[in-house]
């Protein structure tokens, strides 16, 4: 498996993030609209502790069901990744897993606030997936772009933290909640590790200061992750380019030094 040549497989993955990205906006469009309707009629309350979602509204609970089995395919990232010879970093397989397991795990309660975790994703994934979609097919994308996506990303997490808060608040009061304990603690534990974790590399993409040689590791570094996380490809010719600069400029240094060395015997010879 080592000695096997990387893959390149640009068709497979565009059409591959190009389907969960039209899957992702019908899912969205379709669950929003129960949920904005829940939230405009019945309250906060009823959005976050009536499960209706999946027992009264068959176009919601449909796409509730289908973003449940969703998670399964989803993993398919993975193997683009596995194929294309790229490093699998912990941020990568660890979401994967614990989205599926988490979702499957809910699904089977009825869980009542998994409506706001679902729109949210079926939201996020929509814009993300056309971003991957766009960037395989080698569209020039601006930077900027993946930013926001990181940015809603972050806030996906902050707001699921607190719907985990404002839940164990109700339950607190005596209200009735169709959420368990135990499924408000894993839902906490996971969005608050998402958001450290998204939050690290948001820092270490965007906002750590740039200097020199170390920027441009770094930049390849960050480079290499994104393709990873975006399941795309990577532009080999850039990041072969970024390495034999670093070469270049280390052989330039040592060449510099030397002259400088050499220099500096000869003036001393002269003055004795």
């Amino acid at each position: 498996m080592s000695s096997r040549p990387r893959m390149e497989i640009r068709g497979a993955l565009i059409l591959w993030n190009a389907f969960l990205a039209v899957f992702s906006i019908m899912g969205a469009l379709r669950t929003w609209t129960e949920f904005l309707h829940v939230l405009s009629e019945h309250g906060i309350h009823h959005s976050l502790c009536v499960s209706s979602f999946i027992e009264k509204d068959r176009v919601s609970g449909f796409w509730t069901f289908m973003f449940v089995l969703s998670k399964v395919p989803e993993l398919g990232d993975t193997i683009f990744i596995v194929l294309r010879k790229q490093p699998l970093i912990f941020l990568h397989w660890y979401h994967h897993i614990t989205v599926l397991l988490y979702s499957w795990y809910s699904y089977s309660e009825y869980t009542a606030a998994a409506r706001w975790f679902i729109t949210m994703n079926y939201l996020v994934h929509s814009v993300m997936y056309t971003y991957y979609a766009f960037k395989a097919a080698k569209f020039r994308v601006p930077r900027g772009i993946a930013m926001i996506i990181t940015t809603l990303q972050l806030i996906q997490m902050v707001v699921g933290t607190l719907v985990n808060f404002w839940t164990y608040q109700m339950k607190q009061d005596g209200l009735e909640c169709q959420v368990s304990d135990t499924n408000i603690k894993l839902s906490l534990l996971m969005y608050v590790s998402y958001f450290v974790l998204f939050a690290r590399f948001f820092h270490n993409a965007y906002l750590k200061p740039k200097s020199s040689e170390k920027a441009q590791k770094r930049d390849w570094f960050v480079e290499k992750v994104i393709c990873q996380i975006n399941s795309r490809p990577c532009d080999e010719m850039k990041v072969k380019t970024q390495e034999r600069n670093l070469v270049s400029k280390k052989e330039t240094l040592q060449e510099t030094c030397t002259d400088d060395n050499t220099r500096k015997t000869k003036n001393t010879r002269a003055v004795f």
